[in-house]
């Protein structure tokens, strides 16, 4: 295990300190790496993806229209709320952690087992895990309030799936096992805070009359019956989720994009294009060396 040696960050520090047992689940996948498991790995981490969590956010902002859905629909929003800001405004930019493409590509291991996974990239730091915490903030979310109506069997697939979401993404070698305990951390307390949070405005409504006033179904003067308010639901999420699988799909490859900086290391993630991120000296970069080299903290790269 050879890591590329940064400026001295918590995200460093993390590196060293946490080395041995990182690398050590990075080989544990590494071993067991197929084309199936590596499939199964991009469905799963299609969850945590913005393409699923922004539509499933937008779908909670709906369920809150309704009475019978507004708890569990504001417990999403506050948690996908809570769990961004923690998580891409504050943790990311404090830990400011490389992405492990970066610091190991020099150990062949390493890279064979990235490579073997279909050679994934994201465009922002790596601690927490974005993706993990979408999961289990949605996940937690809809776990408690699943939990309070007594559907016990349901409630536990949730936490099930953030779990393999996690698996997923040490697995396409995208994350350190340690950016991915710490996504859970922060998304299971981010979906626990929003489940209290909905359930103090929900009350809130109730104590002043406002849940029925404020009801979809009431304005419309037609009662959706349950089971055809589950399938629409159900259809929704399967159909965010099939979106969100089928744009992994075209990702990844020695043919994707990639950030343009060469310094420390030469760059794997993401390049980003738009409006937003126009090129700098005629050459796309990830969000982190765009930043950097249009603020002018980074040289730019030497062809």
């Amino acid at each position: 295990m050879t890591p590329i040696m940064l400026t001295a960050t918590l995200g460093q520090s993390l590196d060293q300190t946490f080395a041995a047992f990182d690398y050590g689940v990075f080989a544990f996948f590494g071993s067991i790496q197929n084309g199936f498991l590596t499939v199964l790995a991009k469905i799963f981490t299609s969850l945590g993806d913005e393409a699923f969590v922004i539509p499933m956010a937008l779908l909670g902002v709906l369920l809150c229209c309704f009475r019978r859905t507004r708890k569990l629909g504001l417990s999403v929003v506050f948690a996908v709320a809570i769990g961004t800001v923690v998580t891409n405004l504050a943790v990311k930019p404090l830990a400011l952690r490389i992405r492990p493409y970066n610091t190991l590509q020099a150990d062949p291991d390493y890279w064979r087992w990235y490579v073997g996974a279909g050679m994934l990239s994201e465009s922002d730091y790596s601690f927490p895990s974005g993706h993990v915490t979408a999961a289990f903030e949605i996940g937690t979310a809809v776990f408690l309030c699943l939990m309070k109506k007594g559907r016990r069997g349901v409630a536990w697939i949730f936490p099930v799936l953030g779990v393999l979401v996690a698996a997923s993404r040490v697995y396409l070698m995208v994350h350190y096992a340690t950016d991915v305990l710490a996504g859970f951390l922060v998304g299971s307390l981010a979906g626990a805070c929003g489940y209290v949070l909905a359930d103090l405005a929900v009350g809130f409504l109730e104590k002043r009359g406002l849940d029925d006033r404020i009801d979809a179904e009431r304005l419309f003067k037609k009662k959706l019956p349950s089971a055809l308010g589950v399938g629409l639901v159900l259809a929704a999420v399967v159909a965010f989720w099939g979106v969100s699988f089928g744009m992994l799909l075209t990702e990844g490859g020695e043919e994707a994009l990639r950030c343009a900086y060469h310094g420390e290391y030469h760059c794997q993630n993401e390049a980003r294009v738009g409006d937003k991120y126009p090129p700098i000296d005629g050459k796309y970069y990830c969000k982190i060396h765009w930043k950097e080299l249009s603020e002018g903290t980074a040289p730019l790269p030497k062809d």
